[in-house]
């Protein structure tokens, strides 16, 4: 058996308690400050991949890794960096791949900058692919943003969807 101690049994101990501590009070007393606003952003994005070599973690390894630069037009008008890690057989169209891209720029009208975590696969044609908010990441305006969105490639151009969520603002 495994025992955890010092800071992480700590911070493991306070994540764990604290959603049960701070539960009945938001219940209890909604506040203002609390609420959110549901938001709903469209555009294209250009993205250039370049292959980046293997670090001592994947070395003899087929995992491949690719830094990211996107540019974000539309709602979202941004720029990001970021890098993936892909695994698979490119050749039969089966594989998949892990990402995090930090986005910095405006989400209409909002400015600031949050990290976009990515988890995709593709097997038979299908591609299933998730991409989050990473929480705790939203800096300026954009502090305490939340959503998912999703990557759509139509013959070529890439174009994304994004629901999103961040506080109202108090008053």
């Amino acid at each position: 058996m495994r025992r955890t101690t010092g800071i992480s049994h700590i911070f493991f101990c306070a994540l764990l308690s604290a959603p049960l501590a701070a539960a009945p009070q938001a219940a209890n007393f909604p506040s203002p400050k609390d609420s959110r606003i549901s938001m709903h952003a469209e555009g294209t994005f250009d993205v250039k991949n370049s292959q980046l070599p293997s670090d001592d973690a994947i070395a003899a390894t087929p995992i491949g890794r690719f830094g990211l630069d996107k540019q974000f037009h539309g709602d979202l008008d941004a720029s990001s960096k970021g890098e993936m890690l892909a695994a698979g057989n490119p050749a039969s169209g089966a594989g998949g791949y892990v990402a995090i891209e930090f986005v910095t720029g405006t989400l209409q009208g909002r400015k600031g900058s949050f990290a976009l975590q990515h988890f995709g696969t593709m097997e038979a044609g299908k591609f299933d692919l998730k991409v989050l908010v990473a929480p705790g990441s939203g800096t300026g305006e954009l502090t305490g943003i939340s959503g998912s969105m999703e990557i759509i490639i139509a013959a070529g151009k890439h174009s994304y969807k994004f629901d999103y969520t961040v506080p109202a603002a108090t008053p």
